[in-house]
């Protein structure tokens, strides 16, 4: 088949990839998100999809809006078959989705109904899920509610953050992907509607939404961090200075685990030895692994309190 592939960060290359060199189908362009500044120069960068499509000497197409005029008549002139779509980042209208022969088909990362929007991995960290998984379905006008081709299922580890569930995900689901672009060429696989069960919305993490919230529970705060791990990234306020979180570790009721031996109040901060640095939660202390100051790079914890020392009692906000 004829594909025209939508795509725009780094976890939608291993579908695009895949398909690329699948000798079934032909790519013959990709739809992504407009250059945007990015970094702390904020200098303006193609997104990964296009970088792969330009290596790959494929036609890059990336409306400010999907329903402009302009986009739609090149689409349509494309004449593609079907338009599969890995984190594109941008509602689809009616016009474009109609231009398809087979329609635009979305891997989309959790078992749906479950978690339908922006941040199912996220939303499934947070939450404590044991499962997850990824769905591909076909793109109608609502959020994610399409019928279904096909799921995969995958196991939360108890360490993993976001980001290494989603790069597991990302590299099965673009099996899943291609397998569901042969079965349709094939005319062997019909969608089945979504359960009326079970539907969940996964909004975007916001910044606000993930300040560590010390009085909560070790596990909470624990879940916390690996859901907004790489991105946006938990934080909290050491002397009135914003301090960014890598994932943590609760160590036991009492610190027992790194030998602490003491109770902390929430947000307290203890160095224990050269190496460890723990700060209570609304039960057992978490040991921190990296810490990102402001303005700066990450460093480990240890480093972070050599420099700043904080003393008994001191704690995060």
């Amino acid at each position: 088949m004829r594909l025209v592939f939508a795509g725009t960060p780094a976890v939608a290359i291993p579908s695009l990839r895949r398909l690329v060199d699948s000798p079934r189908h032909e790519v013959v362009a990709v739809v992504t998100r407009p250059d945007r500044p990015a970094g702390r120069g904020r200098r303006v960068a193609r997104s990964p999809v296009a970088e792969l499509a330009d290596e790959a000497g494929i036609p890059v197409l990336a409306p400010e809006r999907p329903r402009d005029p302009e986009f739609l008549e090149r689409l349509a002139a494309i004449a593609p078959d079907c338009a599969p779509v890995v984190a594109y980042g941008a509602l689809l209208p009616k016009a474009a989705l109609d231009i398809p022969r087979h329609g635009w088909v979305n891997l989309h990362f959790s078992l749906l109904p479950a978690y339908r929007g922006a941040a199912p991995v996220q939303r499934a960290v947070l939450a404590g899920e044991d499962v997850t998984g990824a769905s591909v379905f076909q793109i109608e006008e609502g959020l994610d509610s399409g019928p279904v081709f096909g799921t995969l299922t995958e196991r939360v580890r108890p360490r993993d953050t976001s980001g290494d569930l989603l790069d597991r995900l990302a590299v099965a689901g673009a099996e899943l992907l291609a397998a569901t672009m042969d079965g349709i060429e094939d005319d062997v696989l019909e969608p089945r509607p979504q359960p009326a069960d079970g539907v969940s919305l996964a909004a975007k993490l916001t910044v606000d939404e993930v300040r560590v919230d010390w009085a909560v529970p070790d596990y909470a705060v624990d879940r916390l961090v690996r859901a907004a791990t790489p991105a946006p990234g938990a934080w909290t306020t050491f002397r009135d200075h914003r301090v960014k979180l890598g994932p943590v570790r609760p160590a036991g009721t009492s610190g027992q685990d790194v030998g602490l031996g003491r109770a902390l109040a929430p947000g307290e901060i203890a160095v224990v030895g050269k190496d460890t640095v723990a700060a209570g939660t609304g039960t057992g202390p978490v040991v921190l692994g990296e810490v990102r100051p402001e303005g700066k790079s990450p460093m480990p914890a240890a480093a972070w309190a050599r420099g700043l020392r904080p003393t008994e009692g001191e704690v995060f906000q």
